[in-house]
């Protein structure tokens, strides 16, 4: 029998995946990929202050970045500004 939905159809619509996540000290930081982009990005959540921010970071630095994401961002590889 045919099946007359295509093999992409069928698959959940995941546009970004978790790759890794840690949390530590009230410090959340995720490791993302876009499916559709192709883009890395480093989410960083702060619980005490509410604060937030992500950016987008080349696949080759992407464990160097999410082990030291506050490093990456006060060096210019942010493209989402700290949020309160």
């Amino acid at each position: 029998m045919i099946n007359p939905i295509p093999p992409e159809a069928q698959e959940p619509n995941i546009l970004v995946r978790e790759l890794d996540h840690r949390k530590s000290d009230g410090i959340e930081v995720m490791l993302l990929w876009n499916a559709r982009t192709k883009a890395v990005l480093i989410s960083v959540v702060e619980e005490r202050s509410a604060a937030s921010f992500q950016f987008e970071v080349p696949p080759a630095n992407a464990l160097d970045a999410f082990h030291h994401p506050y490093a990456y961002a006060a060096y210019g590889h942010h493209d989402t500004a700290l949020a309160a």
